[in-house]
């Protein structure tokens, strides 16, 4: 026991090394996929049919399609093509947010729709444009309740990292892997991985549930209340 908890401490540093670039992989994939994803949910809302028809395409391809054959295909398949090559880390990126973008054109679709009519019908009946409307009144109600569903697709996108270690890319799975190579204590170095991963989600998961507690509108004007000074009474 003594042994391979030894085995485990010595590959720790190297996966923590993996966690960093499993986050930075993470976080650059969620926000380039939240930014198609919310152009995606925009069009897949719009009433101009062709636009609406294309974005359905894109999200039933990508929601329908496993992601490792996206990643296959973006890192093997493209070049082969084309002759268009790509280093690992950006084809790593380019797949999941790529992914991401379609899962998230969903959620933020599901986001908007779930406002009611009657904010849009009030913001016109003040003068907004739609724009103007989507931006200031629809969409950051919307965003508060896209949180949850948001953290989810945080957490999923972060193990399903795990599959760029096919194309060689060194996150927290293929440093493992590359551990074992050398040492051939799988058991010891994959527990490791996954206790490490464990260890990411649940932060991240906390991470979104403080995100939703300090955006709610209620907490807010609780904050806002506890920072006014009431002023002092004179005595008669």
């Amino acid at each position: 026991m003594s042994e391979s908890l030894q085995f485990a401490l010595d590959a720790l540093p190297t996966l923590l090394i993996g966690a960093i670039t499993t986050l930075q992989l993470t976080a650059s994939a969620v926000i380039l996929g939240l930014i198609g994803g919310t152009l995606l949910g925009m069009a897949r809302l719009s009433s101009f049919k062709p636009l609406q028809i294309a974005s359905r395409v894109y999200i039933d391809f990508f929601r329908g399609t496993p992601l490792l054959v996206q990643i296959f295909m973006i890192y093997f398949g493209i070049p082969a093509a084309t002759g268009i090559s790509f280093n690992r880390f950006l084809a790593a990126i380019l797949a999941l947010s790529l992914n991401a973008s379609a899962y998230l054109a969903e959620i933020v679709r599901g986001g908007i729709q779930s406002i009611e009519t009657g904010q849009r019908e009030a913001s016109e009946s003040l003068g907004l444009s739609p724009v103007q409307t989507m931006r200031y009144v629809i969409f950051p109600q919307a965003f508060r309740r896209m949180i949850p569903p948001l953290g989810n697709e945080f957490i999923t996108l972060l193990k399903d990292t795990s599959l760029v270690a096919v194309i060689g890319y060194e996150e927290i799975l293929r440093r493992g892997q590359l551990i074992v190579a050398t040492n051939y204590r799988a058991f010891e170095i994959y527990f490791t991985v996954a206790l490490v991963y464990l260890v990411l989600n649940i932060l991240s998961a906390q991470a979104f549930i403080w995100l939703e507690k300090w955006m709610d509108p209620t907490n807010k004007s609780k904050r806002h209340e506890a920072t006014v000074v009431p002023e002092p009474t004179q005595s008669a």
